[in-house]
């Protein structure tokens, strides 16, 4: 077992970080009209923050980070320490822990798979951000 100073804690942080900062890119600019036309999302009337938003992107970074953690343990267990390395397995675990239930979860909730498409998109580009970053900064 891995005691909690094998981990580089900067990578896990900036990890998440990128994650967080990529949704807000992700789903404000890139995909903002789409993903809110399928999810039944409004643009606040005001201009401001919809409410809740604040309590949301908490919880987001918060998921980040552990995500991030998770995956540290990932790269620590397979000697995982190049870019290609964390490319990998920034793919597997997104094939595997999100990719794969993210699907499933689609069809049987009849969601459209542009949404899918937005979504499981998002988690790809970050984790394989997180994979490179958690393998080469050790």
């Amino acid at each position: 077992m891995h005691h909690l100073s094998h981990f580089n804690h900067l990578a896990i942080l900036v990890a998440a970080l990128v994650q967080f900062f990529l949704g807000a890119v992700w789903y404000s600019l890139l995909f903002a009209q789409p993903w809110m036309a399928l999810t039944g999302h409004k643009k606040s009337e005001t201009g401001g923050m919809p409410k809740g938003a604040v309590a949301s992107m908490a919880v987001s970074f918060l998921g980040g980070l552990i995500l991030a953690f998770i995956m540290a343990h990932i790269v620590i267990w397979s000697g995982a320490s190049s870019l290609h390395d964390g490319l990998f397995i920034g793919f597997i675990c997104w094939l595997g822990f999100v990719a794969a239930p993210l699907l499933s979860e689609t069809m049987y909730e009849r969601r459209p798979y542009k949404l899918f498409f937005i979504n499981a998109g998002f988690w790809l580009v970050g984790m394989l951000i997180s994979g490179v970053v958690l393998a080469c900064w050790q």
